[in-house]
């Protein structure tokens, strides 16, 4: 898993076009927006609206330690592949990142009875994307034009990343499901009710065009809960982990509804 992760933060590291990441950051959406409602605003609002709901406190841990970590570091090349501008969500996640070392033990440790350090949670997370930035710089200084030609690559490295992140957690938490079927049934739901909330949340305070808001919404919905989930290692309760486990539903089911959502306007926009 912590393999993995790495290679995630890396290859989202190593896709960042200088020129593109700059003019992407004179946005308000970008530096400002984006990553507040990411890290700051959905983590609190879905902390407080799991309380208010009545859920167990197990479960709001979980749903506020997911909604904590940063944007998922594959969004970059899902938008991508479907079509939409990838430089957006790459430097949501970028700056994300950055405060991730920060935000996310302050929010973790403010919303409930875990045995964690936040001082260590820090240490790890600023380990983990400042050893992945660290050893992109190097890679970009030494071979910048190979890294461009290989664009497509990396992004399949990424995604592949991806791919093998779910397998480590279902490893993980097999025996919990099998288990406790209930349990992974309502986290499960929960990870789509959440994931679809922000992906909504993210489309509706987003202006532009169908693609730029749907991009927004899955720049918020979908999260690197790997990050969170390797920082804090042992610290992860079994709730937590089939929790984590479950987040990665949505993640691969949701692209498959934005693409028919972008298909189903192309028709119409192409209609008389």
């Amino acid at each position: 898993m912590a393999a993995a992760i790495f290679v995630l933060v890396l290859g989202t590291f190593l896709q960042v076009d200088g020129a593109a990441f700059r003019r992407a950051l004179r946005r308000p959406l970008v530096w400002l927006l984006l990553p507040a409602l990411a890290m700051l605003a959905c983590p609190l609002a879905v902390g407080f609206a799991a309380r208010g709901a009545g859920l167990r406190p197990e479960l709001v841990v979980a749903l506020v330690l997911s909604v904590c970590a940063p944007p998922s570091s594959g969004t970059a090349a899902v938008a991508r592949m479907l079509g939409f501008d990838a430089t957006v969500p790459l430097a949501v996640t970028l700056l994300s990142m950055a405060l991730a070392p920060v935000t996310v033990p302050l929010i973790a440790a403010g919303f409930a009875d875990l045995a964690l350090d936040p001082q260590a949670l820090a240490t790890r997370l600023a380990l983990l994307v400042g050893g992945a930035g660290a050893l992109a710089l190097l890679l970009r200084h030494q071979s910048a034009g190979q890294l461009i030609r290989h664009a497509r690559v990396i992004d399949a490295l990424v995604l592949a990343s991806l791919l093998l992140f779910p397998v480590a957690t279902m490893a993980g938490v097999r025996a919990q499901i099998e288990a406790q079927p209930l349990a992974a049934l309502t986290c499960v739901g929960l990870a789509f009710v959440c994931n679809l909330a922000l992906q909504a949340l993210g489309a509706l305070l987003t202006p532009g065009n169908l693609a730029a808001r749907l991009t927004s919404g899955l720049v918020l919905g979908n999260r690197n809960v790997g990050l969170v989930w390797s920082a804090m290692g042992a610290a992860v309760s079994p709730m937590t982990a089939l929790f984590f486990a479950a987040t990665q539903f949505p993640i691969y089911m949701t692209p498959r509804l934005i693409e028919m959502l972008v298909q189903r306007e192309r028709k119409e926009n192409a209609s008389p």
